[in-house]
């Protein structure tokens, strides 16, 4: 890689690295959380793409939290009347978790506030076009 594509390359990854960030931190300090955490919203929103549930393992893909971390936050929401666990029919050893109608209906309410929240955040800077380029190129870097 020629020096120059070097320097560019990094200025890019801090400057997106320091947006994430901040935007990230403006998010999760605001206020549509209601008594869940991002992380717990993280599972349910993973879970509401998935009706007949996911496995542990499939979560952590999603929420960034080790595999007995991602277990607490389980049986946290699980107590609470959010998900429920259910047998994996393609492996008796494994279940799925999977949202109940308490769990989809809070996804619901909390997702309709941060996705305003969210585009709130992001047109404070960005026109139109260049949040459709913003997310042309991050679905370049996560597929490449």
């Amino acid at each position: 890689m020629a020096t120059s594509n070097l320097r560019i390359a990094n200025e890019a990854w801090e400057a997106l690295f320091r947006a994430q960030a901040t935007i990230g931190r403006e998010l999760t300090e605001g206020d549509v959380w209601g008594e869940l955490v991002p992380r717990e919203y993280g599972v349910l929103y993973a879970l509401s793409a998935a009706p007949d549930g996911l496995r542990i393992t499939e979560l952590l893909d999603d929420v960034l939290l080790t595999q007995p971390g991602m277990s607490r936050l389980i049986a946290r929401l699980e107590a609470r009347g959010l998900v429920e666990r259910a047998d994996d029919p393609g492996d008796r050893r494994a279940c799925r978790v999977r949202l109940t109608e308490t769990g989809a209906r809070a996804q619901r309410e909390i997702g309709r506030a941060h996705g305003r929240q969210v585009a709130d955040a992001m047109t404070q800077s960005l026109s139109r076009h260049e949040l459709l380029q913003l997310r042309d190129l991050c679905w370049a870097l996560v597929s490449s």
